[in-house]
């Protein structure tokens, strides 16, 4: 119903805004991501979603269209409202979230405050397809590496080693090896801890 509000800044915290739009104060849930981006500036435009309960209009802003998209992609899962979308979007950048969801990560998903392991694993059951056809592979490749190196530095702090100097030499691998296999980055590792 409302695609998006252009007007003047007049409050702005961590989780909401309120934007004048001639003489009429409309307030805005955001998230913390929409918070950071959000411009000094007196003119402000915010792409909006509007949620209609039977007890409350509920109006949610988004800096970016794309965020606005995956707000709307998040509450068409059963089990996440709004709250836990906005959370979800507070917590992780809209991008990390697209590729835990399209390289089934349920673990970052589920690092997210209120989300359990059923909420992550229906996330991405539901999504991963939708993502995987909207959005760019190239993200999803980068993430499958990220995955790559969270296995293989749990694999080595399993087997005694320092987290922090595993941490090192694992991103050191992955960064001059990016295709590198779990199994590969473990056995440079080894080598060199």
């Amino acid at each position: 119903m409302i695609a998006h509000i252009q007007g003047r800044l007049v409050e702005k915290t961590p989780t909401d805004v309120v934007i004048d739009c001639n003489g009429v104060g409309y307030h805005l849930h955001i998230s913390l991501h929409t918070f950071s981006l959000i411009p000094n500036s007196e003119n402000v435009k915010l792409f909006t979603y509007l949620q209609v309960k039977e007890d409350a209009h509920t109006l949610f802003g988004f800096i970016e269209k794309s965020e606005r998209e995956i707000f709307k992609l998040l509450l068409s899962v059963s089990g996440i409202g709004a709250s836990i979308a906005r959370t979800m979007l507070s917590s992780m950048e809209p991008k990390q979230i697209l590729q835990a969801i399209a390289s089934g990560d349920v673990h970052t998903i589920q690092s997210i405050k209120g989300i359990g392991a059923k909420t992550a694993q229906r996330v991405i059951l539901d999504l991963k397809e939708k993502v995987l056809k909207v959005y760019d592979l190239d993200e999803v490749s980068m993430s499958l590496n990220n995955t790559n190196k969270d296995e293989a530095l749990s694999a080595l702090e399993v087997l005694g080693f320092n987290k922090k100097l595993a941490e090192k030499v694992v991103e050191k691998i992955v960064k001059d090896n990016p295709d590198a296999t779990v199994e590969s980055v473990i056995k440079q590792a080894l080598k060199n801890l």
